[in-house]
């Protein structure tokens, strides 16, 4: 893997947890890692007993000055560690990040060689190549990130819609970015939404990738990170960070089934009024005389 890329897994509370490293090695993953924490972890020690060089701090109140919460409910939460990834990436010394969580359990790709739409075996050596090509069609585009997809995009299969070789106007969970390219996080809860819409509107790129897909454990089961802020709060309060940042374009909604009694409380999101629609040149209307 080329030594300016890093992936850089957030963690917190989790030294004897971070399913992420071993599914990057078993993906075939060579590059490096580092393992951000923050200064008030408790669990810094062990993490450093465990790890070593590979862990990363950084000073939370710090972050948390130039970080727009959205509350004032103190600094609980990973927002302040995606924030920080810009300047870590610069103090280890790379142009190139991607920022993980670390509960991941595999990667594959939902397309063959041909383009075909399916589930395939789960990767077993080629995460480096993946990497390289998202890394080379960012520079060549004018994003502010590229993310993976997840299984929620691709809910329907090739019928739905919206799943296919191409790109989704979003960006969720994992992050290729780059120092040239710095951004910044908002909302403690929702994040990546709060994100992706409110800068989205602005004209930012937030982009994801659905050729290739990442699996995580199921939301709040594992103790640690997130899953005590999303147990305490729920997800009406969560998805309401989104409502509260872009009240024109995103609302409460459900996902899942609810006649089934099988749905939870979600965001929705009004793609039209989110991203900027851009005409084209020719259809500018003519100067008056």
């Amino acid at each position: 893997m080329r030594p300016d890329f890093a992936v850089l897994i957030l963690t917190n509370n989790r030294p004897d947890r971070i399913y992420t490293l071993e599914t990057l090695k078993k993906s075939g993953y060579t590059g490096k890692v580092y393992l951000v924490i923050d200064n008030e972890d408790e669990s810094a020690g062990e993490y450093r007993r465990r790890y070593g060089s590979a862990v990363v701090e950084f000073d939370k109140a710090a972050v948390a000055e130039y970080t727009d919460d959205g509350d004032n409910f103190g600094r609980r939460g990973v927002l302040y560690a995606r924030n920080a990834c810009f300047e870590i990436a610069r103090r280890v010394g790379v142009k190139y990040f991607m920022e993980l969580d670390d509960d991941y359990t595999s990667f594959f790709l939902r397309f063959d060689s041909s383009l075909s739409y399916g589930n395939t075996p789960a990767l077993r050596s080629s995460l480096d190549d993946i990497l390289e090509a998202m890394i080379a069609f960012f520079d060549k585009a004018p994003v502010a990130t590229l993310a993976m997809s997840q299984g929620g995009d691709h809910i329907g299969g090739i019928s739905n819609g919206k799943s296919g070789p191409r790109m989704r106007r979003k960006a969720m969970n994992a992050f290729l970015c780059s120092v040239d390219r710095p951004f910044k996080f908002i909302g403690r809860m929702n994040d990546d939404v709060n994100t992706y819409v409110t800068l989205g509107r602005r004209g930012d790129l937030f982009l994801t990738v659905l050729q290739i897909q990442l699996v995580q454990m199921q939301t709040q089961t594992n103790a640690g990170g997130l899953t005590e802020l999303y147990l305490d709060f729920g997800t009406y309060v969560k998805s309401f960070y989104s409502v509260m940042y872009a009240p024109s374009c995103v609302q409460i909604g459900v996902m899942g089934d609810p006649r089934g009694g099988r749905y939870r409380i979600h965001h929705k999101i009004d793609w039209p009024r989110t991203a900027p629609c851009i005409l084209r040149e020719e259809h500018k209307r003519a100067a008056l005389p």
